[in-house]
């Protein structure tokens, strides 16, 4: 039996970063559920925008290639991301957007294809982040990720999370870790 592999990402660069924090919790959620967890830090991987005409020219950039890597390595995606302006963050469209792209042989959008996704969201204020997650699960649909129906979004992020790995609210941190859970049962079971 082969071990399912969870890639998870946070949509957000900054220090401190409550969606980060967030995503430690669901990767301890996938490991107990018995995933393979690789976290990509966006940090590691400063992509250009994305852009048609620098695709043609020169191909997919070589930190593209590394993402598109992971992404075909793993069966499931944990994605934790704040909201900007009401949307998905610059970062993580940008991406989505490179990471669809089909290098040569590769058939279209196999990166994301039949893969599972948990969304979860943490925000300072009161809506936590949900607005994003509705851009960012019409996204993933669209290219043809199954997106989990449950999801969360932690308001007022600042004052949620406990010392150590945790949320301050065992039903938030136990739903985060659930979530996670889930995506590594189902893509499990889709893989196998």
């Amino acid at each position: 039996m082969t071990t399912t592999r969870i890639l998870a990402l946070a949509g957000s660069q900054r220090t401190g970063s409550y969606n980060r924090r967030l995503l430690q919790i669901a990767v301890a959620g996938a490991q107990v559920a018995g995933a393979e967890v690789t976290v990509v830090e966006m940090r590691e991987f400063p992509l250009p925008l994305y852009d048609p005409d620098l695709e043609a020219a020169h191909g997919l950039p070589d930190l593209v290639l590394k993402l598109k890597d992971l992404f075909l390595t793993h069966q499931g995606l944990l994605i934790a991301s704040p909201e900007y302006n009401s949307a998905v963050t610059p970062v993580l469209k940008n991406t989505i957007d490179w990471v669809s792209r089909a290098a040569p042989g590769e058939t279209p959008l196999a990166c994301f294809k039949g893969k599972v996704a948990g969304l979860l969201a943490a925000s300072p204020g009161a809506l936590g982040g949900l607005r994003g997650l509705a851009s960012l699960r019409t996204i993933l649909g669209n290219i043809q990720v199954l997106v989990l129906p449950a999801q969360i979004a932690i308001a007022k992020a600042h004052e949620a999370f406990a010392e150590g790995e945790a949320l301050k609210d065992s039903k938030q941190d136990q739903a985060v870790r659930a979530i996670a859970a889930e995506v590594v049962q189902i893509a499990g079971k889709l893989a196998g």
